[in-house]
Formats: structure tokens, sequence, C-alpha cells
């Protein structure tokens, strides 16, 4: 399990001309599942993410988790984050987990996220979505479960 963690000044998901999550200061998080991934896993990186000193405090250092921070958290899924890029020049998505148990886990995630932090923000689920956000700091991080 993967996810791409931005901290964002702002940030939004729009399908079809319609803004489905947006957030101010925060995180945006891409959430790729591989086939052998579990909602025990996911977990795990929910807290992760939730717990991660990713802001910063009155001393200028990454110090502040996103509760600290008084920040929000938008979740988008993105199972290109699960392609083996190793070989060749087209991306193998063979390691992601297939859709439909994909959505299942997706949808258990962020329920999970919600019980744990009041302010969270998602995408729609295998939607051709438009993201939009603008990066704080540069800040990116890339978080993996196994």
């Amino acid at each position: 399990m993967r996810a791409l963690l931005q901290r964002v000044l702002e940030a939004k998901v729009v399908v079809e001309g319609e803004t489905t999550g947006e957030i101010q200061h925060g995180i945006l998080v891409f959430l790729g599942f591989a086939k052998e991934d579990t909602f025990e896993k996911g977990q795990k990186l929910i807290d992760k993410i939730l717990k991660y000193r990713f802001f910063d405090d009155e001393q200028g250092k990454m110090g502040w988790n996103i509760a600290q921070a008084k920040g929000s958290l938008l979740l988008v899924s993105q199972f290109t984050l699960m392609a083996n890029t190793q070989k060749g020049l087209r991306p193998d998505f063979g390691p992601a987990m297939p859709p439909a148990e994909a959505k299942i886990l997706y949808t258990q995630l962020v329920t999970y996220a919600q019980s744990q932090f009041p302010h969270v923000q998602t995408g729609i689920f295998a939607a051709d979505m438009k993201v939009h956000l603008v990066n704080d700091g540069p800040v990116t991080f890339n978080l993996e479960i196994e």
C-alpha cells in the first residue's frame, strides 16, 4: 500500500465540473493499493498519516501533525501509484488491486479516516478526477506499508 502525501495550501477534486472534495491548509493524499493489501494495513497507514509530523511548529521545524496544524485531509484513490515501472516504456499495472476490491478497501479506509479525524474530504473512486492543488513548500512524502 502506498500513499503520496503533499502538503497543500489548498486542494480540490473536480469530477464532471462538480467539486467533490475540497480543503484549505492540509494534506492531499493519493492512495494506491496492491493485490495483497488489507484493511489492517490501511488502518496503519491512515494512523501514520494522521500522526506524521508534516507541518512547521513554532520553531519552524516539521514538528506538528495535521491535527496540531489545524489542517484537513483530502483522500484520492490512485491505482497508478502501484504500477511497476522498472522495465520497458509502459507501466505495468499487474501489482495493483483489482478495481472492485480496491473500491471496497478505499471506502473502508475513508470511513476509518473520518472516524479518526473530523476534517476529511475525498475524491470519487475510479472517476476521471481533475485534481487542483497549491503545493506548500513543496513538501511531498511517499509512505508505504508492507
